[in-house]
């Protein structure tokens, strides 16, 4: 019997290199996976097609996380299709606006604290709603929490301190309802997120002491661990980032 049999998962942003890799470790162990995505159609569907030819159970749901009530809709779509939600994870996240800290605008700061800390905020609230046995959420922070992003990415740094931060509140109130909530430090993955930047990853992969690039796969093992073993881990933020 898998490990998360009879279980199902929202994870967000799963048309992405990380995402995508959380989506297939869960189902592979049992888990029916509600894939989000924003614009990936293609990578979306493909996914849920891949889950499903090796025996799994997948639902595709396309959501706009910048929009005003998405988190509270996108969740009760879910619970609508498969009855229950037992592992939420806040994987969508995205540097929205890449000038120099000079130069961001308003809009920029705003998307940024939108998607990558106030989305994953209300997500958390409504799964919380609905994990009525407990439950597990898993977020996806980042290196830039760690060292507070580059000149281009501050904005997103604090964006994903802020999630730490929920990490750890959330832990706390999820905890009398046997609801542990976790976060993943992820470091320098080689996935299509730093794909934009990959003509200045040679500097940025010469600091990390492993001295290469981590593989969406290192994130999702740790992401499947604590969704089905973790058991007496909550309010932790665990990186993966090759000993940065």
């Amino acid at each position: 019997m898998a490990r998360l049999d009879g279980q199902v998962a929202l994870v967000t942003g799963a048309s992405g290199g990380i995402g995508s890799a959380i989506a297939k470790a869960l189902a592979a162990e049992g888990c029916a996976i509600a894939v989000h995505y924003s614009s990936n159609a293609a990578s979306a569907e493909s996914l849920a097609a891949r889950i499903e030819a090796l025996g799994g159970h997948a639902e595709v749901f396309k959501s706009d996380l910048l929009a005003a009530g998405a988190p509270k809709k996108l969740v009760a779509a879910c619970v609508k299709e498969f009855g229950r939600l037992d592992i939420l994870v806040n994987n969508a996240g995205a540097v929205l606006g890449g000038e120099h800290y000079l130069e961001l605008s308003d809009g920029a700061w705003a998307k940024t604290l939108r998607l990558n800390a106030e989305a994953p905020f209300f997500l958390t609230r409504e799964a919380f709603r609905v994990m009525k046995n407990g439950g597990r959420v898993i977020n996806i922070s980042s290196v830039a929490a760690q060292f507070g992003g580059s000149a281009r990415s501050i904005h997103y740094g604090a964006a994903k301190a802020a999630l730490e931060a929920m990490t750890r509140g959330f832990a706390r109130e999820g905890a009398p309802m046997g609801i542990l909530v976790n976060a993943i430090r992820a470091g320098v993955i080689d996935s299509p997120f730093h794909g934009k930047f990959r003509k200045d990853m040679a500097k940025r992969v010469a600091l990390i002491p492993l001295k290469r690039m981590g593989r969406p796969e290192d994130v999702a093992s740790l992401a499947l661990h604590l969704a089905s073993d973790g058991g007496f881990i909550t309010g932790q933020v665990i990186s993966v980032t090759g000993g940065e």
